[in-house]
């Protein structure tokens, strides 16, 4: 019965399998990439560049309708767009760049509403902010693949000069142009992957995959490798749990998947080795996790 409840779903229907397939691949690609935004205390870095995607996407459904190239390349622009504004704004002003997001990000949330208001219904905009993860179709799952086989090799090849960065920024801008390509790269894949998450959970939501696993992941391990292999293995739980939640409770899709994550969040936040609520409780003092990670690495 119980394995009923749990596979008979992703058995019966092509569109679970689908969905499933999508959300592990988003899993792959975006949950290694909170694990860094998370150690350089950038977490609401990505609440905003996933805003920040909107307008692009926007004007690409505004142009062209419900198009996939048209929607994932807008998106993609307006993301580095805000990106490089945000880095240009962080040099040559007093402003950090947590600021700069901040600003940039309403600007464009409210110009990507403003443009799909234009042309689209109230349905419309609640596909491009909530997303349609239930309806992949196979460009969008070729798509959601290509983007997480590109993060995961990305990751692989910039993994030493990135973790060098979030422990010691300047050392890194000493050797030359390797800290602002670094963090260039970086954020391209952090914008490709929430391009690749507005198509199956929507602007709103794809941020959770990105950041939800990562902070449950500081509950139990350490090491920065190890947190990203952990905040995979959240994600892709969490994905399964919200999947099985939205079908057999019949509620949207993207938003049971996000309340499993933060239902994961906080098993770990009272629970987890480090840090939580259980360990402070007994060792306190010992295992905050406000200490730095992975330097061993």
């Amino acid at each position: 019965m119980i394995a009923e409840l749990l596979w008979q779903p992703f058995v019966d229907y092509g569109f679970m399998r689908r969905a499933l397939a999508g959300c592990l691949a988003l899993s792959a690609g975006a949950a290694p990439l909170g694990t860094i935004l998370l150690l350089r205390r950038m977490s609401l870095v990505g609440d905003a560049m996933s805003h920040a995607i909107l307008p692009g996407a926007a004007l690409g459904y505004l142009l062209f309708g419900l198009s996939l190239p048209a929607m994932t390349i807008g998106g993609l622009a307006a993301g580095l767009v805000v990106a490089m504004l945000s880095g240009v704004v962080t040099r040559y002003t007093a402003l950090r760049e947590d600021a700069s997001f901040a600003g940039f990000y309403l600007i464009s949330l409210a110009l990507g509403v403003l443009l799909v208001s234009l042309r689209g219904s109230n349905v419309d905009l609640l596909h491009v902010l909530f997303g349609s993860v239930l309806a992949l179709d196979d460009p969008t799952l070729y798509l959601t693949a290509t983007i997480a086989s590109l993060s995961m090799l990305g990751l692989a090849l910039m993994y030493r000069p990135l973790l060098m960065e979030c422990l010691d920024p300047g050392f890194l801008r000493l050797q030359g142009r390797m800290g602002s390509i670094s963090h260039a790269l970086f954020m391209l894949l952090l914008v490709l992957n929430l391009v690749g998450g507005f198509h199956s959970l929507g602007t709103l939501m794809a941020v959770a995959l990105v950041v939800l696993p990562a902070a449950s992941a500081r509950f139990w391990l350490r090491g920065v490798g190890l947190q990203m292999a952990l905040s995979t293995g959240i994600a892709m739980a969490g994905s399964v749990l919200g999947l099985l939640l939205s079908y057999h409770a019949g509620i949207a899709a993207s938003a049971a998947i996000t309340l499993s994550l933060g239902g994961l969040y906080l098993l770990s936040l009272c629970l987890g080795r480090l840090g939580s609520v259980r360990a402070q409780r007994h060792r306190p003092g010992n295992d905050s996790v406000s200490e730095p990670m992975g330097v061993s690495e």
